[in-house]
């Protein structure tokens, strides 16, 4: 989320629900892990909670005794490491994503990597009071305290294990990630030459004046992750952002630049720390961000939105020969009620899923966006939904589905 390029009334509401609908029910935030827990002033959850352990007892000493069959795991899952208590068998665009101990996943503005047949998801943690500084309020600029970005690894795209901080907040007021700054987007890519994984992400001042990069780096996919520092890649404001690395192991990071104006294409340094200098620009006049990159038989896709703060708009998409150009308009992607706001979310990643038995790369698409809650944005939500393509025009296409799965080892996406 950048400053938009005009102006806009702070007097909106969020149409989006709480994540605790029980009136009963309080939300509690773990200071530490960035977590949410539910507890209940309702007596009657005790007796409910013991109910279902006696359920739980009987129901293996039937197993054990031979007058029940074993559980058998989905098809779908059955690739999947195996749920600590939650099991998720489908997607729901905008509902609150659970991770298998049952908790909220926070990971807001999120990258994704996959890795040694693993999904990792990298986010930022939003937790606490949602506020408006005063620097912020001509434009709606609500945030919350900057706690560190979060990791969660899965197999199947459905059920989510939480690894942890995998980059910390700072206590130092000095540092980028106090608490008072930005830590937005972050995105992390491996590199097969150093055995490094490399995180970037956009590290600001409360009213998005700084607009810097950060970069850090780990032996580990979920992390810790060390902080290297922050620069303005090639000399220029850098806000939103997202990474790519090519087949050919080229690295390219994009960035919201001159004031969101314009889209920044920078190739970056082999180790993947650093720009090259040579890098060129797209959207010019556009005022774009949250831009997200993928390739498909042989042509580059950048989907991105306008600049409207917090709130949803259409999303816009492009495609070139090269990562470096020329790049060609190709509209909303969105498709259908909605698409004149995204769905009423913006775009974070669009992951590339490969196909079994395809070849080079031939794949399936997942687009993910954030459904921002700019009054209480530790309740923002998660809006995936399949990306697919029309052959003839190769234009990138994205509809509304209410409830989805992913089909990561089929040829095509189920009706």
């Amino acid at each position: 989320m950048s400053p938009p390029r005009q102006a806009t009334p702070n007097n909106e509401r969020s149409p989006l629900l709480s994540a605790a609908t029980n009136p009963n029910r309080r939300r509690d935030v773990d200071p530490v892990t960035g977590r949410f827990a539910f507890a209940d002033s309702s007596a009657s959850l005790v007796a409910a909670a013991a109910a279902g352990l006696l359920f739980l007892l009987a129901s293996f000493l039937a197993y054990e005794y031979g007058t029940a069959s074993a559980p058998s795991v989905p098809p779908a899952l059955s690739n999947a490491k195996v749920p600590r208590r939650h099991g998720n068998d489908r997607l729901r665009p905008g509902e609150v994503f659970l991770d298998t101990d049952g908790d909220p996943v926070n990971a807001h503005g999120g990258g994704f990597l996959f890795h040694d047949d693993t999904y990792y998801w990298y986010g930022e943690i939003k937790i606490g009071p949602t506020t408006l500084p005063e620097s912020n309020a001509a434009w709606g600029g609500t945030r919350v305290d900057l706690s560190g970005i979060s990791c969660y690894s899965s197999r199947d795209l459905l059920n989510w294990d939480y690894e942890g901080v995998a980059l910390s907040a700072s206590s130092d007021p000095s540092h980028d990630l106090y608490k008072d700054n930005v830590a937005e987007r972050p995105k992390v890519v491996y590199n097969n030459a150093t055995g490094k994984y490399v995180m970037w992400l956009h590290v600001d001042s409360a009213d998005y004046r700084r607009a810097r990069c950060g970069v850090a780096t780990s032996d580990r996919p979920e992390g810790p992750f060390a902080y290297r520092g922050s620069f303005r890649p090639d000399g220029e404001m850098a806000r939103d952002l997202t990474v790519f690395v090519d087949d050919d192991a080229r690295a390219y990071l994009l960035t919201s630049s001159e004031d969101n104006a314009a889209i920044h294409v920078s190739e970056l340094t082999e180790d993947y720390l650093s720009t090259t200098g040579n890098y060129t620009r797209i959207f010019v006049g556009r005022y774009t961000e949250a831009p997200a990159v993928f390739k498909r038989r042989g042509r580059y896709y950048l989907v991105g939105s306008g600049c409207t703060a917090w709130r949803p708009n259409a999303a816009r998409s492009a495609w070139a020969p090269s990562m470096m150009g020329p790049w060609t308009d190709l509209g909303n992607p969105c498709r259908g009620e909605g698409a004149n706001t995204t769905f009423r979310s913006q775009s974070t990643y669009v992951l590339h899923v490969p196909v079994r038995g395809g070849e080079g790369d031939e794949a399936n698409f997942v687009f993910m966006a954030d459904r921002w809650n700019e009054n209480n944005l530790s309740d923002s939500r998660y809006v995936w939904l399949p990306l697919t393509f029309d052959e003839e025009e190769h234009v990138p296409n994205v509809k509304w589905r209410d409830e989805w799965s992913p089909a990561l080892v089929v040829d095509a996406w189920p009706t």
